[in-house]
């Protein structure tokens, strides 16, 4: 099993959208980085643990916990004229930009950036790296415990 930080703005999808939804399942569209796109491609797998991160919002933070729920497919929004993740450079027989569907195990309380720049066992995570902008990170297993202990306090 592997670890992964996902963020996404709260304006997009939310914990809160992601638990309302029927099967409380979203597809993690709209990935437009091809690191990112490659550790979804690549690397992850059904059943890997994702933190669910806000981001570009006023209090950052770790707000849930999901986990990957299928492997990777074509993200459609790529061939949408109308969506701002629209590449006209990708098309259906080779599609460039691909993305996976991510479930709710659990919403907690927020657990912010500060709070996390604070943890000496956190100051490895590529998150707290300077300049770091993927949407999509992988975690390590001491990582994804010292998160979890955090969000059961």
């Amino acid at each position: 099993m592997a670890y992964w930080l996902m963020k996404s703005e709260p304006s997009e999808c939310s914990i809160d959208d992601l638990a309302a939804t029927p099967t409380q399942t979203v597809p993690w569209f709209g990935v437009r980085n091809y690191q990112a796109r490659n550790y979804m491609r690549d690397l992850m797998r059904v059943g890997d643990g994702v933190l669910f991160y806000h981001s570009s919002c006023p209090e950052p933070g770790v707000a849930g916990l999901a986990e990957v729920a299928s492997t990777p497919y074509p993200d459609e929004t790529q061939f949408d004229p109308k969506s701002p993740y629209f590449d006209a450079k990708s098309n259906r027989e080779a599609p460039r930009w691909l993305l996976v569907d991510v479930k709710l195990r659990r919403k907690t309380p927020l657990l912010h950036l500060k709070r996390m720049r604070e943890l000496p066992q956190l100051a490895s995570m590529l998150l707290l790296r300077p300049g770091n902008r993927l949407s999509i990170t992988p975690v390590t297993e001491d990582e994804w415990r010292a998160v979890n202990a955090l969000l059961k306090d």
